[in-house]
């Protein structure tokens, strides 16, 4: 056998055996959150993409780039848990690399991997809940404007950003963000397991560290990048073969979405309808990169 690998290594390329394959996503942007021209990263936008990965002929594995500062907690977890039902379906590992940014629902992402690999600058963590908004209503009361607001249900105005904040508005929401952060401290005890016992419940706390830090806390297994890891995993001939969601005739292809900047907001359309939703999306999506210093 190895006299066979030896003379096989002196072919061409195209003559040597095939090494084995190993699809690899890409999982690049906020979640949920959709800009203009691009959407979020979302179930919709990745389980075509997921779903052939794990169907690749020969696969002994699947990897996961990821570089996204969070989003919506509800479609980091329906992307979690159609990876991890495939995954046990195909009897598939899942390796995942963090690039610049696996914080929030990044890391919840990041957590459907059997094995998680940073960069030692890389940024991850955040494991916490956050809502924010404005507060408008002296603004209103100082030039003048009177708002005029019809609702049936008690609540319905819950945290409107023209009146004055409500002490039982807040109370109702951080119920509601105590509920999903306990969901998500779960989920990372589950995965994580042992790993994180020694660092125990300050890593909840909403703090985000290093790829270097993030080893020492258990919350990644180690620092590397996927061609190095990959080679080391399958051997030097290993194939990564990029899965990237499907283009169609009527339909540009649906990919994840970058850190939005001036160029982004360069190619808004001023004019068209729903001008406002399109600057604060632009806003939100900026706004979650720039937490961790993007």
């Amino acid at each position: 056998m190895e006299s066979f690998a030896r003379l096989t290594s002196w072919l061409p390329g195209k003559m040597q055996p095939p090494g084995p394959v190993v699809p690899v996503l890409r999982f690049s942007g906020p979640i949920g959150v959709a800009t203009p021209l691009r959407p979020g990263l979302s179930l919709a936008t990745t389980a075509s993409a997921i779903q052939r990965a794990f169907s690749l002929r020969g696969a002994k594995a699947v990897a996961i780039q990821i570089n996204s500062p969070g989003g919506s907690p509800v479609q980091s977890t329906l992307i979690f848990n159609r990876i991890r039902e495939l995954a046990d379906e195909k009897k598939l590992p899942v390796y995942v690399f963090a690039e610049d940014v696996a914080a929030s629902g990044g890391y919840l992402l990041a957590l459907a991997g059997d094995e998680i690999y940073a960069d030692p600058s890389s940024i991850l963590g955040s494991i916490g809940v956050i809502s924010a908004g404005f507060g408008f209503d002296k603004a209103i009361e100082k030039i003048g404007v009177e708002r005029r607001v019809h609702t049936s249900g008690k609540y319905k105005m819950t945290l409107d950003s023209f009146k004055p904040e409500n002490p039982d508005d807040v109370k109702r929401i951080k119920a509601i963000q105590g509920d999903i952060h306990k969901n998500f401290i779960d989920l990372v005890k589950e995965r994580r397991g042992e790993r994180i016992a020694e660092a125990g419940d300050d890593l909840f706390t909403g703090e985000f560290w290093s790829g270097t830090k993030a080893v020492e806390l258990g919350l990644i297994d180690g620092l590397a990048d996927i061609r190095s890891k990959m080679r080391e995993k399958f051997g030097k001939r290993v194939r990564m073969r990029l899965v990237s969601p499907e283009r169609t005739l009527f339909r540009r292809r649906v990919t994840g979405v970058d850190a939005v900047g001036a160029a982004e907001l360069a190619q808004i359309d001023f004019s068209a309808p729903g001008l406002a939703e399109q600057v604060i999306s632009a806003i939100e999506a900026r706004a979650l990169w720039s937490r961790f210093g993007f």
